[in-house]
């Protein structure tokens, strides 16, 4: 009786990888969205000198039916996305493209100008443009006292 097998030990993985292959062909599943766990709609953020700016695809939406909004440094937005309203449900045998409530929420790094906010949407393309708040000079704190004799103060007072 041979004690090792000879092989890779990597080929019962290619067998249960088969076996499931062989598996899955049986099943009739068809799964409605490719992009299960991935928020619509698919955005970039980025930093252009002293303003953010997201951008977003939304085709088929129109400006009316989003709503952004901007709390605590996170910014939301809101929509409706109409799927192709002259071809009933029933009729579809492959649906990719997502319909319907949309939200998605990103956080903006660092402080923005709420007041000067704009968005446009052009092209099934969203541009928000989100200016930073100007950052403050740093202020130089002058500390009073002489630290050298409240140092020793405290220390008398703790040995006692």
């Amino acid at each position: 009786m041979p004690i090792f097998r000879w092989g890779s030990a990597l080929d019962a993985f290619r067998d249960l990888e088969r076996e499931v292959d062989r598996w899955m062909k049986s099943v009739d599943i068809t799964f409605e969205n490719p992009r299960l766990g991935r928020p619509f709609p698919s955005l970039n953020l980025y930093e252009i000198g002293d303003t953010y700016l997201i951008t977003a695809e939304l085709s088929s939406c129109v400006a009316s039916d989003l709503d952004l909004s901007v709390a605590n440094g996170v910014v939301t937005m809101r929509g409706t996305r109409d799927a192709s309203g002259d071809i009933p449900e029933d009729r579809y045998r492959r649906s990719e493209r997502p319909s319907g409530k949309w939200e998605r929420s990103i956080s903006v790094p660092e402080r923005i100008d709420d007041d000067n906010i704009r968005a446009e949407l052009t092209n099934g393309l969203l541009r928000l443009y989100l200016p930073k708040v100007p950052s403050a000079a740093p202020k130089q704190i002058h500390v009073g006292g002489d630290n050298a004799s409240t140092s020793t103060r405290i220390n008398q007072e703790e040995q006692s």
